[in-house]
């Protein structure tokens, strides 16, 4: 009896020590100074929107944090990013440009490199991204180089090393502590930190990396081989307040071409199923779901779409969402703020002919 009491009494000091060094270590990560790391995505001279997400993002890290543009690219097209996004919003302190004909596409090895060869020169408490497919592709890449552990796909921040993220599909969210003693390094998702409208005018400083140290990998495992883009006036679909979606059922690419239409008379952006992507009716960029791309916009209106897990997972976010489908016991309906049971190929037809056209 007196062995166990003294075994159990050990053990709970030991205990007692654990919980204390995690406390003490925690307490410690949240007293440094909070300095921020952002890689910016731009195209044709412009800031992608999602870009000022993060950054929106990074201001819940704390009160007294900095936040830092990494810019990387080469051309003229990068100087006028790193112009926007030195005024992109008040949070930004600094933009770093590097400047060089290797970020010309943004490919993961060279992008790591270039984020590790950063921080060695500025010590960075955070690392972020968006968890777009440039952040999804570089991020882990440079967790890998750091040796530390990724947290994706973050909705919400707690506190500087406190964060929430879903699992699951998006069925449950799952609350996340980082205790490592490197950079903390983050994917956020972007339609959970929305931008308001700014009124502050501030410009950043911009400074551009001496790369004449910089070396990369003697062998790529990758190399650039092309891109192509939707010619069309339609809003992007990640960043769309209107969100237009066709699933299989539509059955033919013929067919999608009546979710074009009502998108245009909207104003807003064609999505589809990976059922309707895998079909091949639309090009795998327009593709909504956890393997797709995640949206929130104000109004979401899906046709044909029955809701499997991965689709409603990317819309979850959307403020109002429709659907209509035949099938009066599709998932979609249980998280559809107004559904409608009827054919599609009717319904359809009906809004294009009642609605105005887009002004």
């Amino acid at each position: 009896m007196l062995c166990s009491s003294v075994i159990l009494w050990k053990l709970s000091r030991r205990l007692v020590k654990h919980v204390f060094d995690i406390t003490a270590q925690s307490f410690s990560f949240c007293n440094a100074q909070i300095s921020t790391l952002i890689l910016a995505e731009h195209e044709s001279g412009s800031i992608k929107p999602q870009t000022v997400s993060t950054v929106v993002a990074a201001n819940h890290l704390g009160e007294s944090s900095s936040v830092s543009l990494l810019l990387a690219g080469s051309g003229s097209s990068l100087q006028e990013a790193a112009s926007q996004a030195a005024s992109c919003h008040p949070s930004v302190s600094e933009v770093l440009v590097a400047d060089s004909y290797r970020f010309e596409y943004p490919l993961a090895e060279p992008w790591a490199k270039l984020v590790d060869f950063v921080r060695q020169q500025r010590d960075y408490s955070h690392i972020l991204a968006s968890s777009s497919s440039f952040g999804k592709n570089i991020l882990p890449r440079v967790a890998a180089l750091l040796d530390v552990s990724p947290v994706t796909d973050v909705v919400k921040i707690l506190g500087s090393n406190e964060f929430i993220r879903p699992i699951y599909a998006g069925n449950a969210l799952c609350r996340v502590r980082y205790t490592g003693a490197g950079p903390c390094v983050l994917t956020i998702r972007t339609t959970s930190f929305p931008v308001t409208p700014i009124t502050e005018s501030k410009k950043a400083t911009i400074s551009q990396i001496d790369l004449s140290k910089f070396k990369e990998d003697a062998v790529s495992r990758s190399r650039y081989v092309g891109q192509s883009t939707q010619d069309t006036e339609r809003p992007d679909l990640g960043s769309a307040r209107v969100v237009i979606t066709g699933g299989r059922a539509l059955k033919s690419v013929e067919n999608f071409k009546m979710i074009e239409k009502l998108a245009e008379k909207l104003g807003g952006a064609v999505g589809a199923t990976r059922a309707a992507v895998d079909a091949g009716y639309v090009p795998n960029d327009l593709q909504v779901g956890q393997t797709g791309k995640i949206v929130a916009p104000e109004l979401y209106m899906a046709f044909g779409v029955s809701g499997a897990i991965q689709h409603l997972a990317g819309i979850k976010d959307s403020k109002v969402i429709v659907a209509v489908n035949k099938d009066a016991d599709a998932p979609i309906f249980q998280v559809a703020d107004y559904g409608l049971v009827g054919d599609l190929f009717e319904v359809i037809p009906e809004l294009l002919e009642k609605l105005p056209e887009k002004k």
